[in-house]
Formats: C-alpha cells, structure tokens, sequence
C-alpha cells in the first residue's frame, strides 16, 4: 500500500476542521493566494480611459466599457495575475514536499499530509450549514438568514424560511464539488502541488472570475481555469451524491446544464433530486432578480428536515471518498 496521504489528510478535516485559534493566529493559507490576486487585481483592473474619438460607438457602448485592444490586455493581465497565484501555491506545495522527504526520509509522508489537510473542507461546510438548520428549528429567521449570509453570496434579508433553507441546501450541494471532491481529485492526482493549485484557481474564480463588468476580462482566465480544473470533480461529486442519496440520477441527468455553471450543476441536480425537491429558481443578488430556471421535481417549499436530510446524504458522500482515497494508496 502506497503513503495514504489523501485519507489521512481527509481524516484531519473531519476531526478538526481549520481550528478557529488557529486561523485567529496564522490566518489560512488561501489568505496568501487572495493577497496575490488582490494585488493584481488593484493594479491592473483600474478603468482605463480612452481617448475621445478612438472608440466606434459599438465600442462605447460595450457591456464593460472596454474597447476590444484594451479588453485583451486585461485578458492577458488576468491571465498572467492567475498563473502568479498558481505558481506560488503549487511550487511552494511542491519545494515544502521536497523538502519534508529530504529531511524525514520515510515518515515524511505523515508531514505531507499535514500540508494537505487545511486544502480540504469537509467539517467547515458541515459546521457552515448545521447553524441554518439549527435556528430554523428554533424558528429563529433572522438567526437562520445570518448564518446562510455566511455562506451564499443572494441577498438574504427578505428570504423566508423556504428561502433560507433552500439556499442552504444549494450552497451544501455546490460546494461539495469545490471544497471537498475536488481538492481530493487533484490531491490524489498531483499531490499536495495540484491540491493547492486548484485552491488557487478556484479562490481566482470566486474574486476575480466573476461577470460584472469591472471583472468581466480580468477575470475570464480565472472563470475558464476554475471550470476546466472542476470537470471532472464535478461530474464524480454528482455520481456520489446520488450514490449517498440513493437515487437522483435521472434528475442530475435532466438538470445539471439548467444551472448557469457548467460544472455546479451537476451536484446540486444530484442533490435536488435526491432529495426530492426543486432547487435554484429565480434569485436575487444585490437587489436585482435573476430568473434562474429550476432544477429538480417536487416541493420548493424546504425546511430544517430537509438540510438535515442533505448534511446526512452530504456525509455518506464524503465518506465515500474516504473509500476512493484508501482505494487508491492501495492500487499504488
């Protein structure tokens, strides 16, 4: 059996999460990866102005402001902010597991787990989402809409208690994919070098990789990258949500392409039809509605039980890849 790295990596999440006096002290290491891409961001995504005259009115008028010479610099500066951040994550991943191997010799693979594990969030998620439910229970909704505030980026001050859990159940569903399935995926494919290269990536997508206007060519890198790099992860992280939930299939088959994300569809289709219910519909984000199609069959009108019920599906999937992981030291 190989150096089960990624199962004892999985194991640490679940056990201790990020511990709060730890992050109050060091901080998270995607913290170091955010500071990069801020400060690219802060210094070539400032409005570029134009001299009166050189733009067609086509131009003028574009959805961003850019005119196309000026949209592929952007594109390019974004480019190369991203590959700064993936650079630094991945390469100080691989020389900090070099070095570990050169140092301890055959016990090093304990300390390389270790560098995995804060890649992982298995318990965050958990311990993000259990809140909801809790003061849903407690018919607490303005308890219950702080801490859903905390993990979705809809406006949440005028969501009922269909609303609240809704979005708990959607955020629960997406995020396997990102925080769990796929840091595992390319942990187990490149070690801990590809796990905090895709947490570069995927930290690109969720500041800078965004539709906006001011974001809309800086961060298309960072968009197309995070898609790409959640391909696969996303279709697996589906197929075991359906495995834990023990159905859905046909729904995620139905649905996944309804979602705007190519890739985060996937497993909220699996979740909502796993757990019989109809997700995502039209939402609203900074006081604008979006008319989001829906996904699933069934009610709309969740509550408590039902975030229960998916943090009991959400568990058995993760479990299962505690499987996968042990699997594969194996086959090595």
């Amino acid at each position: 059996m190989a150096e089960p790295v990624a199962l004892v990596a999985l194991a640490l999440d679940a056990a201790l999460g990020w511990p709060a006096w730890l992050y109050a002290r060091v901080g998270h290491p995607v913290g170091a990866v955010a500071r990069v891409l801020a400060a690219g961001d802060a210094r070539w995504n400032a409005p570029v102005p134009s001299p009166a005259g050189q733009r067609t009115r086509d131009e003028a008028t574009a959805a961003d402001g850019l005119t196309p010479a000026h949209r592929r610099r952007r594109r390019l500066l974004g480019a190369i902010t991203l590959a700064a951040a993936v650079t630094m994550a991945a390469g100080t991943a691989w020389l900090a597991g070099r070095g570990l191997r050169a140092l301890l010799g055959a016990p090093a693979w304990i300390a390389v787990a270790l560098l995995a594990w804060p890649g992982l969030a298995q318990r965050s998620l958990d311990d993000h989402v259990r809140p909801v439910a809790a003061a849903l229970e407690r018919g607490d909704l303005a308890a219950a809409r702080d801490a859903v505030g905390r993990i979705v980026g809809r406006d949440v001050a005028a969501l009922d208690s269909a609303g609240v859990a809704r979005a708990a159940v959607e955020s629960l569903a997406e995020s396997f994919c990102d925080a769990v399935a796929a840091p595992l995926f390319w942990l187990l494919l490149l070690g801990p070098a590809g796990l905090w290269g895709y947490k570069a990536i995927n930290t690109a997508d969720s500041l800078i990789g965004h539709r906006e206007p001011r974001w809309r060519a800086f961060g298309w890198a960072a968009a197309r990258t995070d898609d790409l790099a959640n391909l696969l992860p996303a279709r697996l992280g589906g197929a075991l949500l359906c495995l834990a939930g023990g159905g859905g299939w046909g729904v995620m088959w139905r649905d996944a392409r309804r979602h705007a994300s190519p890739n985060a569809g996937w497993t909220e289709a699996a979740m909502a039809g796993a757990l019989r219910v109809r997700l995502a519909g039209p939402i609203a984000y900074d006081g604008v509605t979006s008319a989001k199609p829906w996904i699933g069959d069934g009610r709309t009108a969740l509550g408590p039980r039902d975030i229960r019920r998916a943090l009991a599906i959400y568990r058995r999937a993760c479990l299962s890849l505690w499987l996968v992981a042990g699997a594969v030291a194996w086959a090595r």
